[in-house]
């Protein structure tokens, strides 16, 4: 049977086929031929094997009927039922979107060699044309053979499946591991070697081959290595060896989970002995023979530890600096978290400028926290930087609640089950947690579905119920009493389907695609019910929950199985069926809601189209319970000092822990029940270092372990610790030099280490040798006791022998490590004038602008004795030629303050010494110092407290163990107590002077040791002591302080009030009131008060009699402390008081019937209306409010009433705009049965004058500022004012100087609008002009610069308006004479005169019709003294009627005339008549 068909081929969605199977032949993942998508039904059981081609262009040759009764198979039918085809189930779901779900999760995964490109090839073809099947028949031996070849390669493809699985198992990524390492080899030179091995890890680990560390570029040589990788199998092969070769060659692979390598020894031997040079001869190290260089690298500008919070962005940096500079070559720079390579994504950024590397951690989480390594790799070698990074936790929304879990992942993914584990958060809040919840969500959507209802203990959950296909991610939430936490960062996406799937969409369809689909008859096993699973067991077991996993069965058709799953309790023989209303698709399944402590069984069967299986054989009795039990409590935590702000802390593992996750770190300062966590991210060694800390905090730790299964019991509290500083053994001792030289001694001086370990210098250790030509002996101690100074006298010496020597420094840690020697110095006596040079060089006080210098005087003076220092000064980068005196003239003293320092620079100190002789040698150089203040140095500050004792007082926040407090006067320990007086309180030291005076000038300072150089000093100047002394003895006689002294203030009634405030007081303080010295005691004439909180003292007098003048005063006493206040009263202050007095009480009885508040008075609109008004007060409706003028009162029928209006207690009368007529005496009377009270305004003369200048300057303030513009006559400047009064005085000034009225230059009012006009302005107009408008004061001026553009454009303006009033005035025009209608009887004659005007004289004509006319025996046109122009028609007609006009026209325009004549006929007018008589 042959035939032929054109398949079409379309998309159907996996949701509508049910009952049936999709399947789908995949050509090629970049193809562009569309995909054929056929629907199955049932065929016949016993069928001639037969196979199908489909071509165009051929007809549907039907195959047999189907039989009810038949196994499902994949048959290609049309819309007809009509079977046109057979295709091969490859997957039962849309292969491309399984596989762009897939590739979208695994991106960048699988590296393709070209190897592996070839291999897909193979099983990936493009098929850009219509698919032919060949149709044909095949007898049953050949079908077999065919069959036993296709079982075969079945066989094989499985195996390479099974090794593909292995190499790169799902989902779970491992770092990379050595299966065949590479082994060393001893070769003879000129041969060939070659180095093997067989690295796995997923994903595929990159591989890099190393000699003696340097790595090895293949491309660049070519010639000498060939470096091969193929199917995880590499090779380095190294041609023509030679004994340059032998080295140790490492194989370094490395991926995103780890890096592992390998080391193999080559070993070239020689045939015969040369002079070439080999491996152990002296050599570059690093040597890059690509470039000819040996590149060095240095890492500066590091980036510190770190700390950030969840949900920030942190940014982390260094400087690598590359020697020498190579021209386009650029360094491989790698960035790892926990030695894992970070890769970028949108968490991690990564930035290369050519000299920063910089890493960007975007939106932080506990996972981002570990030890971050920048590693540089160059040709020669490589430098790596690793600094640690805390990721603290977000502040959580609800008090109490637990943090975020971390590193949520997903394991054993398979078609409809998952497993998902994290991480427990160091906090567990308030109280401890519950459970997890786990939420899920379908890749592409927002929907989070939470996967459990009770949360779950265990930090390992089994989710169920996916849909096959489909891609997820998920996150976890923590739970305990108070609440839940914040949502973890989401897992990566696992997509839902067969692992075995997985591997082939991995690795591309299982066999080669040649255009043949072909089918047999079918197999023995159609229709078959398939066998019973294997090897059912219990994979995970908890209180929550049990899995079960097993293996498929063998015999299962061609059609998938599915299970179904069953328990039995333990006790009874009764199977019940878990899953009876959805079977699994997966071969593991999870059960939840066992009941804890019981015993069940289980066992699965498998099901599909043709029945249920039978029951795999029984896992035996399960105990429902938790499997994995807590870790144990770690060891007991020993906790060290690191630096100023970490500690290290040691702990003992946890013993018989499983799956052990971590350690968690907490740490609590001493006499606080506060537990902080060290890391929010479990550590899995036994020693962590805790940064962050408070310098000086005491500090307890303790450490809990954590498995899936919870936390562990934290371990017993460490012993307490301070937060500070190790202290270590001291730096070398530097600058040995010889500073005297005898017969048989030698003075020796050197500069102390640079660092001191934390502690201070007890002492130093001086060695000697003999030296003899180059021949030099053993070091030997000179001192057996520790020296305490810079400088030491070597004695017993032979002379002219020449010795070397060196030192060692000791403090509390041990002996530093010895100086380097010096160079090797003669034992013969110096014949030197001059001093020697100064020793013990050290600083104190060092800050941003300043520091202190000192030193010890020479240990040889020269001839005669030292008589002053000289200092010099330079920048630690300048040369020797830097150098500079820091001052003039000799310093007698051995110490030196040096100020004006640039703050963050380092300099280089040397000090010279003088004598008669000369100046000597410099010191030894001291330096770098670096010019900055050290952060928490304090200043030493005096300080006089309230017994009036003078002291000093100075604060240390290093203090460390051992640490004292040193004094010095003018750098000299203070050794004599009868002065000062030394108290020392833990970080404080305070002295006390005993008794101030002269002898007590100069510079005191404090030093405290094993702080590196913690000090400070004070300069006591003459100046300085007076005012202490002031201070002193204002505390020992203290004076109670007035915040304000006795004051007088009038009340309501005239009550007249003394007071005063004291800036503080205590409760015992007691006032006594005095009046001209006698105290008042109980007298009615006088209330006081004092309140001690305010410190406010009054007393009252109602009013103020004769008797009351002269002096009142307040005595107060407040334990040791006096205060006095006094007031004179008396003379004109007092009878002025006391007049003021009673008038205040006259106001007040004024002020209890109706009164103005305030008084008639008066104001002027904005719109220059004048309003008297009045405030009052008190009013009740019965009071009489009556206003009057020049004493005639205004009654309410008067027209004057309109004006008066009351709003509350406001009156007004509006006189409106004012004129003399309104001058006069207004009045308004308040009056009713509790008083009466009056308020005049007197509106003449000065009254009224202030009126209107009040009217002037509203007026003036009105005016806008100067506009121009221009007319035919000239320019005008005018402003515009609200309202024009006729004695309002306007000026206008010209250049300053005020503009006289004349004919030409006008000024004047029209309206609202003063103005200036200037006729016929000419260039002497231009200029500035200001008009003056009077305001009541000094005026109001507005000014206009009539130049440049404004003159220009209003000159302008004027000339053309000019002009136009010219033109329009010589116009020609017609002015008169013709009438509009002209009626006149036919054979009259027509004489018609116009009269005219223009200058020049137009130019006349006559139209008719708008036809021009001209002058003949009919028309006479006659222009007359060009002013009259007629027209004369003899004897009219009928033919003359029409429209006439009048045209004149000179240079400056043209007018028309109109006019019409109309000529009647008698007869036919009376003819006209007659008819319209019979009509009626």
């Amino acid at each position: 049977m042959s035939g032929s068909v054109q398949v079409t081929q379309k998309l159907q969605q996996q949701q509508d086929q049910q009952h049936r199977y999709e399947s789908s032949c995949y050509l090629s993942s970049k193809s562009s031929v569309k995909q054929h998508s056929f629907s199955t039904c049932k065929t016949s059981s016993r069928r001639q094997k037969t196979t199908v081609r489909t071509e165009k262009r051929q007809e549907v040759v039907k195959l047999s009927p189907l039989p009810k009764r038949a196994k499902r198979t994949y048959l290609a039918m049309d819309t007809d039922k009509e079977v046109i085809g057979y295709v091969i189930p490859v997957f039962r779901a849309n292969h491309e979107v399984v596989r762009g779900l897939m590739e979208a999760q695994e991106e960048e995964v699988t590296e393709e060699g070209i190897h592996y490109v070839a291999m897909r090839n193979l099983f990936v073809r493009e098929a850009r044309e219509a698919v032919d099947v060949k149709v044909e028949k095949k007898t049953r031996s050949t079908h077999i053979r065919e069959s036993a070849g296709r079982m075969e390669l079945s066989k094989t493809v499985e195996e390479w499946a099974e090794f593909r699985k292995k190499m790169n198992p799902d989902s779970l990524t491992h770092p990379p591991e050595f299966i065949v390492k590479p082994r060393g080899q001893t070769v003879w030179e000129g041969r060939t070697v070659r180095l093997h091995c067989t690295v796995a890890g997923w994903p595929k680990p990159r591989i890099a081959w190393y000699k003696n560390n340097v790595l090895i570029d293949a491309k660049a040589h070519s010639e000498k290595y060939t470096i091969e990788s193929s199917f995880n199998m590499h090779s380095l092969e190294v041609k023509n060896c030679d004994f340059m070769d032998t080295a140790q060659y490492h194989a370094s692979a490395l991926n995103v989970k780890g890096e592992a390598s390998s080391v193999a020894t080559v070993v070239v031997k020689r045939f015969q002995e040369g002079e070439q040079a080999g491996p152990l001869d002296p050599k570059p190290h690093g040597f890059c023979a690509e470039h000819g260089v040996t590149f060095e690298t240095t890492i500066i500008d590091k980036f510190e530890v770190a700390f950030g919070r969840e949900g920030e962005t942190l940014s982390l940096g260094c400087t690598v600096i590359i020697y020498p500079t190579v021209k386009k070559y650029q360094p491989e720079v790698v960035w790892s978290r926990n030695s894992v390579p970070l890769k970028p994504s949108k968490w991690v950024h990564t930035h290369w400028s050519g000299e920063r590397a910089t890493l960007t951690l975007v939106h932080l989480n506990k996972e981002d926290e570990g030890m971050y390594t920048l590693r540089v790799n160059t040709k020669s070698g490589f430098d790596t930087y690793s600094a640690y990074v805390y990721v603290r936790d977000a502040d959580v929304e609800v008090e109490g609640v637990p943090v975020a879990p971390l590193d949520v992942r997903c394991h054993d993914a398979n078609k409809d089950y998952v497993v998902v584990t994290w991480k427990q958060p160091a906090v567990e809040g308030s109280s401890s947690i519950l459970g997890y919840f786990i939420d899920r969500c379908e890749v592409g959507t927002h929907h989070w579905a939470q996967c459990n209802d009770v949360p779950v203990k265990y930090a390992r959950f089994p989710v169920t119920g996916l849909v096959e296909g489909r891609s997820y991610v998920f996150r976890v939430r923590a739970v305990n009493q108070e609440g839940v936490s914040r949502p973890s960062r989401v897992s990566d996406a696992v997509v839902a389907m067969d692992p075995s799937d997985r591997a082939r969409l991995r690795a591309g369809p299982s066999a080669p695609w040649t255009g043949m689909i072909k089918f047999t008859e079918e197999d023995p096993t159609v229709g078959v019910v398939p066998g019973e699973p294997s090897d059912v067991v219990v994979t995970e077991a908890t209180k929550s929950y049990v899995v079960l996993a097993w293996k498929p069965p063998v015999q299962r058709g061609h059609e998938g199985v599915m299970y179904f799953i069953e328990k039995c309790i333990s006790g009874t023989d009764t199977w019940q069926r878990v899953n009876s209303g959805m079977p699994v698709k997966s071969p593991r399944f999870a059960l939840f809601d066992l009941a804890e402590g019981k015993s069940y069984s289980f066992r699965v069967r498998c099901c599909n189209s043709s029945g249920v299986g039978e029951a795999s054989a029984s896992t035996g009795e399960i105990t429902v319970g938790d499997k994995l039990d807590l870790p144990s409590s770690p060891g007991n935590p020993v906790a060290t000092r690191n630096t100023d702000t970490s500690v290290v802390v040691f702990w003992g593992a946890s013993k018989d822990v499983k799956y052990l996750v971590g350690y968690y770190v907490e740490y609590s300062e001493v006499g606080t029940d506060v537990w902080v966590p060290c890391n929010n991210k479990p550590v899995k060694q036994t020693r962590f270092v805790c940064h962050g800390l408070t310098t000086r905090s005491n500090c307890v730790f303790r450490v809990k372990a954590v498995n899936a299964a919870g936390y562990s019991q934290s371990s017993s509290s460490s012993e307490a610790v301070v937060v500070q500083a190790a202290i270590s053994v001291p730096g070398r001792a530097t600058g040995v030099t010889l500073l005297e030289a005898v017969k048989d001694y030698m003075m020796l001086a050197w500069t102390e280490p640079a660092s001191k370990g934390g502690a201070d210098i007890r002492g130093y250790f001086v060695d000697y040798r003999t030296v003899k030509g180059d021949v030099v002996g053993k070091w030997h101690e000179m001192n057996l006791k520790a020296l305490t100074t810079t400088s030491y006298k070597a004695e017993n010496l032979k002379e002219n022998v020449f010795y070397q020597f060196q030192v060692r420094a000791m403090n509390m840690a041990g002996v530093s490590e010895a100086s380097l020697p010096t160079s090797a110095l003669e034992c013969k006596e110096w014949t030197i004038t001059v001093a020697g040079p100064p020793v013990g060089l050290h600083v104190l006080e060092v800050r941003d602008t300043s520091a202190v210098v000192l030193w010890e005087r020479p240990a040889f003076d020269g001839r005669t004795p030292v008589s002053g220092y000289y200092l010099d000064i330079k920048e630690a980068s300048a040369g020797e030629k830097g150098w500079k005196a820091a001052h003039e003239k000799a310093n007698k003293t051995k110490y030196m303050k040096v100020t004006g320092l640039k703050s963050g620079a380092s300099y280089d100190f040397r000090v010279r010494a003088q004598n008669l002789a000369g100046v000597g040698k410099p010191s030894a150089a001291l330096g770098p110092i670096l010019a900055r203040t050290r952060p928490g140095t304090n200043e030493i500050h005096v300080d006089v407290d309230d017994d009036g004792v003078i002291s000093m007082i100075f604060e240390c926040s290093e203090m460390k163990q051992g640490s004292e407090f040193v004094w010095s006067k003018n750098y000299q320990t203070i050794t004599d107590s009868s002065r000062l007086t030394l108290v020392t309180e833990q970080g404080r030291s305070r002295a006390i002077f005993n008794s101030p005076s002269m002898e007590d000038l100069g510079t005191f300072s404090c030093v405290v040791t094993n702080t590196d150089g913690f000090s400070s000093s004070y300069t006591l100047t003459e100046e300085g002591l007076k005012r202490l002394l002031d201070i002193s003895h204002d505390h020992k006689f203290p004076v109670i302080p007035f915040k304000h002294e006795m004051a007088i203030e009038l009340l309501e009634k005239g009550r007249v009030r003394f007071w005063t405030q004291v800036e503080k007081c205590t409760s015992a303080c007691q006032v006594d009131y005095v009046f001209n010295d006698v105290i008042i005691t109980g007298e009615e004439k006088y209330t006081v008060n004092f309140n001690k909180s305010t410190g406010i003292i009054e007393m009252f007098m109602d009013s103020l009699e004769l008797s009351d003048e002269g002096t009142f005063t307040f005595n107060l006493v407040d334990g040791k402390a006096k205060g006095t206040t006094s007031l004179v009263l008396i003379g004109d202050e007092f009878r002025e008081l006391q007049k003021k007095s009673e008038f205040e009480r006259a106001e007040w009885v004024r002020k209890q019937g109706p009164h103005f508040v305030e008084y008639l008075g008066f104001t002027v609109t904005p719109e220059c209306n004048v309003l008297l008004k009045c405030k009052i007060a008190n009013i009740r409706p019965d009071t009489q409010i009556t206003w009057s003028k020049d004493g005639i009162e205004i009654a309410e029928d008067d027209e004057d009433a309109q004006k008066i209006e009351r709003n509350d207690s406001d009156l007004t009368f509006n006189i409106g705009k004012i004129c003399k007529a309104d001058a006069g005496t207004y009045q308004v009377l308040l009056r009713d049965d509790r008083g009466k009270d009056k308020s005049v305004f007197n509106l003449t003369d000065a009254g009224y004058q202030a009126v209107m200048n009040e009217l002037f300057r509203v007026i003036a303030n009105s005016s806008c500022d100067i506009k121009v513009i221009s007319t035919e006559h000239g320019i005008i400047l005018y402003s515009m004012i609200t309202y024009h009064n006729e004695e309002l005085r306007v000026g206008w000034l010209h250049k300053e100087a005020k503009i006289a009225a004349s004919e030409r230059v006008k000024s004047g009012v029209t309206g609202e609008q003063l103005w200036l006009k200037i006729n016929e302005p000419t260039e002497k107009d231009k200029g500035k002009y200001t008009m003056d408008i009077f305001d009541g004061k000094d005026g109001v001026k507005r000014v206009f610069d009539l130049t440049g553009k404004a003159w220009e454009e209003a000159f302008e303006e004027f000339q053309r308006l000019k002009a136009a009033a010219i033109a329009e005035r010589n116009r020609a025009r017609v002015v008169g004479g013709l009438p509009d209608v002209v009626a006149i009887q036919e054979g009259k004659s027509l004489n018609l005169t116009g009269n005219v005007w223009g200058e020049p004289a137009p130019q006349v004509s006559w139209t008719k019709n708008d036809k021009e006319l001209v002058s003949d025996e009919r028309y006479q046109l006659k222009f007359e003294h060009g002013k009259f122009a007629s027209i004369t028609i003899a004897a009219v007609t009928t033919a003359d009627s029409g429209k006439y006009a009048l045209l004149v026209k000179n240079k400056y325009g043209k007018e028309a005339g109109e006019f019409t004549v109309s000529v009647y006929n008698p007869e036919d007018e009376e003819n006209k008549e007659n008819k319209e008589g019979k009509k009626g």
